[in-house]
C-alpha cells in the first residue's frame, strides 16, 4: 500500500540525521557531497512536508527542535534499513555480474563466440561464463525462460517476446564435394538448386529457416524436400565432402574447407543468401552487467568469412 503523503523521502531524513550528528548544516552538506544551498532547500522541503520546523539555526550551528529530534529518532531505523537494502542490492548485482549464461546458435557458438570470449575475459576477467549452443529456436526458448542472460540467433527476425539487434552479417553458400558435377560450373540457377534435395539442418535451425525463406520468396509454391537432416554443422560438412549431396551452410562455417579444397562452392543465379546474426533478450528489458558487455563486443565490426 502507498506511504502516507507526509512521509519525507530518504535523502531528506538522512541529511537531517547528519545535521544533528555533525551539528552544522554546512558540515552535513559536505558529508553528503551537496552544496549548502541544496542542503538548506532539502531541509525546507522536509519542514514543509511535515508542517513543523525540525532545526534551530544559529551562528554556532544547527540543533534539532523537539519535533526534529523525535522525527530523527523515528528516522534512524528507517535510514539504516535503507542502507541494508542498498547493500543487499549491491550484493545481488555483484552475484549477477560474476556469472553469465549465454545461449547461441551453432554458427555463432563455433565461429564467432571464441573471439568474443577473449575480449570479454579482457574487459571483465572475474566473470564465470557458460555457453549453451543450439539451434535458433532453442536459443530463443532459453532466453524466454530466463536460463540465458542473452542469446544469439541466425533467424531473420526475433521470436515473439524477444527484442533483437543486429550484431554481424553472414552469407549462406552452397557447398559440395570436389567431384560433384556442380564443381565444374561457375554458377547454377535458382530453379536447379530448388529442385535438388540438400543435406539440411534440423527444423528450427536459423540456417535452414533463412535458406528456405529466401528460396520460397523467389520460387512460388516451392516446398523443401531435404535429402537428409543432421543436427550438426560438422556432420553436414563431412557428409557433403564425402559426396552424399550438396548442402547450404554459413560462409563462416565453411571458410577453412573452401580454402583447403575439401569443399567447393558456386554462385546461385537469382538468389541472395545474405543474412543477419542477431542478439536477443526479453522484450522490455536491456542487457545488463556482463551480458551488456558481451553485446557491445559482439557489435564490433568483424571481417565476414570468404564467400560473403
Amino acid at each position: 500500500m502507498p506511504l502516507p503523503p507526509r512521509v519525507p523521502d530518504l535523502p531528506a531524513l538522512d541529511l537531517l540525521l547528519s545535521v544533528i550528528e555533525l551539528g552544522s548544516l554546512g558540515r552535513a552538506a559536505e558529508a553528503h557531497g551537496i552544496s549548502q544551498p541544496s542542503a538548506s532547500s532539502r531541509i525546507r522541503y522536509l519542514e514543509k512536508l511535515v508542517g513543523l520546523p525540525v532545526l534551530e539555526r544559529s551562528t554556532l550551528g544547527s540543533r534539532p527542535t523537539p519535533a526534529g529530534a523525535l522525527i530523527a529518532e523515528w528516522a534512524g531505523p528507517v535510514v539504516e534499513a535503507a542502507r541494508q537494502l542498498g547493500a543487499g542490492i549491491d550484493t545481488l548485482r555483484e552475484q549477477r555480474d560474476s556469472r553469465l549464461h549465454v545461449a547461441a546458435s551453432q554458427t555463432v557458438a563455433e565461429y564467432l563466440f571464441p573471439k568474443w570470449l577473449v575480449a570479454l575475459r579482457t574487459s571483465t576477467p572475474g566473470t564465470t561464463l557458460t555457453l549453451e549452443p543450439g539451434n535458433s529456436a532453442t536459443v530463443a526458448r532459453a532466453v524466454l525462460e530466463g536460463r540465458a542472460g542473452i542469446g544469439f540467433i541466425e533467424s531473420p527476425r526475433a521470436p515473439k517476446g524477444l527484442e533483437s539487434r543486429l550484431v554481424a552479417r553472414d552469407r549462406l553458400v552452397v557447398v559440395f564435394a570436389p567431384r560433384h558435377p556442380w564443381a565444374r560450373r561457375t554458377d547454377i540457377s535458382l530453379e536447379e538448386l530448388a529442385a535438388t534435395p540438400l543435406i539440411q539442418r534440423e527444423s528450427g535451425s536459423g540456417t535452414r529457416t533463412s535458406f528456405e525463406r529466401a528460396v520460397a520468396a523467389r520460387v512460388p509454391g516451392w516446398q523443401p524436400a531435404p535429402l537428409m537432416e543432421l543436427s550438426s554443422t560438422t556432420a553436414i560438412k563431412n557428409a557433403a565432402a564425402a559426396g552424399v549431396g550438396p548442402a547450404v551452410l554459413s560462409s563462416l562455417a565453411v571458410s577453412a574447407e573452401l580454402a583447403s579444397g575439401s569443399l567447393r562452392t558456386t554462385t546461385v543465379t537469382g538468389l541472395d543468401m545474405a543474412r543477419s546474426l542477431r542478439a536477443v533478450w526479453p522484450a522490455g528489458q536491456r542487457p545488463a552487467g556482463p551480458a551488456r558487455d558481451l553485446y557491445a563486443i559482439a557489435r564490433r565490426p568483424v571481417a565476414v568469412a570468404a564467400g560473403s
